[in-house]
């Protein structure tokens, strides 16, 4: 796995930097026009994160508090968008911290899972919608419902991937692949309680009043997403309707979690919003600088929670070391 991420990471860059060298030095005029006005998209970004939280929060047994469940979603996302971890580091750092926090190890691990099986299909809606949109705007289509012909293909391998959760005792059955995949730090706080947590599984998913609200506040957090993307446009000096900025944030998202191996997206994300961009009128230039855009605020945002862990984690290790000296 390590190697696929290190080769998907030099794919990535070399994408990347053949567009950026393509377009010169003209994807930094835009940026320039903006000016510091851009960096509002830092604190912004914590709306859809704060949505994320709440739809997580459904999936708990015990009670958590928004902030501490906000403060470990940034770290998630800073681990995926900023290490090369293949977008699921993130994932294992969450089960740890919650459970260091005082929840049971086995409900962190399935509330995780649970909700990264519901953003799925909040993702697919979201999809749904903004390939709707697409193919209205570029006037492809007349009705929607020539789109969900299209997608409802695919949605058989989300109702599977579900039904095979609820049903099939995945983490038992497929315990050694389990701990591949959770990693040795989520094994000891399962400590091989593997039916426990498809158990636990079992429950959140058959309890549908918690994945319709996971999901309604997941979706809520991706439309918050893509204010961000509307509002960089118009500070870029090209006003779009929110119609085309909902296309552009979510065929990017849904092409950064297809091609989840390169780490941060890197080039997936670039080399989407210039194809999108082009049907809708966007200059490659004007796109590129959209995208240098998003990582700037990546990057401002997630460090803070990265360098916030890696702190929390240096103090709980210092505190061990003192304990058993």
């Amino acid at each position: 796995m390590r190697l696929t991420v290190r080769i998907a990471l030099i794919a990535g860059l070399a994408l990347l930097v053949a567009l950026l060298a393509r377009e010169g030095a003209a994807i930094l005029t835009p940026i320039e026009r903006a000016g510091w006005i851009l960096l509002w998209l830092v604190p912004l970004h914590a709306l859809p994160i704060l949505l994320d939280s709440r739809g997580w929060q459904a999936l708990l047994e015990q009670r958590v508090s928004v902030a501490r469940l906000f403060w470990i979603a940034t770290v998630r996302e800073a681990v995926n968008r900023l290490l090369p971890v293949a977008n699921i580091g993130g994932e294992l750092v969450g089960i740890r911290l919650l459970a260091a926090g005082g929840v049971d190890g086995v409900w962190a691990a399935a509330s995780v899972t649970a909700e990264l099986l519901f953003t799925l299909f909040s993702q697919y809606l979201f999809v749904l919608i903004g390939g709707t949109c697409l193919l209205s705007l570029i006037g492809m289509v007349r009705s929607a419902s020539d789109v969900l012909i299209g997608l409802a293909a695919s949605l058989p391998l989300f109702v599977l991937a579900a039904a095979l959760l609820h049903y099939g005792s995945v983490f038992e059955r497929l315990e050694k692949v389990a701990v591949k995949m959770l990693g040795e730090q989520t094994l000891r706080l399962l400590n091989g309680k593997w039916s426990a947590l498809d158990a636990a599984l079992r429950t959140l998913i058959a309890d549908w009043t918690r994945w319709v609200r996971t999901m309604l506040w997941q979706l809520a957090g991706l439309l918050a997403g893509t204010v961000e993307t509307w509002l960089a446009l118009r500070w870029l000096g090209h006003a779009v309707s929110f119609e085309m900025a909902l296309v552009l944030e979510s065929l990017t998202q849904a092409a950064r979690n297809f091609i989840f191996v390169v780490p941060a997206g890197l080039g997936v994300q670039e080399a989407t919003l210039v194809g999108i961009g082009g049907l809708l009128g966007i200059d490659a230039d004007l796109a590129l600088a959209l995208s240098l855009t998003k990582r700037m605020r990546e990057i401002l945002f997630s460090a803070p929670a990265l360098l916030s862990w890696y702190w929390t984690e240096g103090k709980r290790e210092l505190h061990h070391v003192s304990g058993s000296g």
